[in-house]
């Protein structure tokens, strides 16, 4: 197996997988404009969806670019045999690992048993674990999950994952219930990381929820043992969140990112999804306010362009 996990200088940092967020588009402007995180993670992607007629409509979500690697594909579902499918399609695609979602929280995921709702389902979870294995081969596996899913049980249910003996755990401090209302608990990620050493001690831990900066991510790994961390909204406040030596960013350095990102986004999807974006880029400046009304009302790149 080539697991590239075991090869990231520690403490290293990760791109959370966002819905709607981690697009081809964003992973590329991060990749190649911004500090570049050490690995990457795609959209979510239903393993459903990848082997049934709406391959054609889901296949764009495994789109990366050599700039974007390592980059893992995460994926998400409830039956094992589609899990074993996409896997192989992942594998074949030159992803460097195979991520399942068993994390998110979206009660519409929840209500049909998959992600955060696997939690409560053991059994299931053994065998999606063992079926992606099979059909990634020689990439590692990993699983994104949280401490619990109404109350806290972090041995209990690192416990079992860790049997399971996969090649990656990023856990994030917070129960599904929880999702994001609350600080997220390190020191249940710091109990992870000693039930690790104790069951699978080659298993490497990524710790998830509340990093804001790179003193952020060392703290993380000198105060709870984790091997690396994860960053998810914190990049919306910081698009420099990867920048080993951090520098001050005015609004040129902002607003030539934002330029490059229309500029691709135009070039590959519908407009409107990019709106979603200009907070990012366009805040805690005297007249941002202003600036994102007018760009939330252009209908396309060259109107944009105009009042930047």
């Amino acid at each position: 197996m080539i697991n590239f996990w075991t090869k990231l200088k520690k403490p290293f940092a990760v791109l959370a997988p966002m819905e709607n967020v981690t697009d081809y588009v964003f992973r590329e402007i991060v990749s190649t404009y911004l500090p570049k995180p050490d690995v990457m993670f795609t959209e979510f992607t239903n393993v459903d969806a990848l082997n049934s007629n709406g391959f054609e409509k889901t296949i764009h979500r495994f789109k990366f670019s050599k700039n974007q690697k390592p980059i893992v594909a995460q994926i998400w579902g409830t039956n094992p045999e589609n899990f074993y499918k996409s896997a192989q399609i992942a594998a074949r695609f030159g992803f460097d690992g195979v991520d399942i979602n068993m994390g998110c929280p979206v009660k519409a995921v929840i209500k049909i048993g998959a992600c955060s709702a696997l939690i409560n389902n053991r059994p299931l979870v053994k065998e999606i674990v063992e079926a992606t294995k099979k059909g990634a081969k020689k990439i590692p596996i990993s699983v994104k999950t949280r401490v619990g899913f109404k109350d806290i049980i972090t041995e209990e249910w690192i416990s079992f994952l860790l049997e399971q003996k996969i090649d990656a755990l990023t856990i994030h401090g917070r129960t599904a219930k929880q999702l994001s209302d609350v600080p997220a608990n390190w020191e249940e990620i710091a109990k992870a990381v000693k039930i690790k050493n104790k069951i699978s001690p080659r298993t490497i831990i990524i710790g998830n929820g509340d990093v804001k900066n790179q003193n952020d991510v060392k703290e993380k790994y000198n105060l709870y043992g984790v091997d690396g961390v994860m960053v998810g909204r914190g990049i919306f406040t910081n698009p420099w969140i990867f920048e080993k030596n951090e520098k001050k960013h005015g609004w040129e350095d902002y607003k030539r990112v934002l330029l490059k990102h229309l500029e691709l986004y135009d070039q590959t999807m519908h407009y409107d999804k990019l709106k979603k974006f200009f907070k990012m880029y366009i805040n805690n400046f005297e007249g941002s306010r202003e600036l994102r009304s007018k760009l939330m009302m252009t209908k396309n790149v060259e109107e944009a362009k105009k009042p930047l």
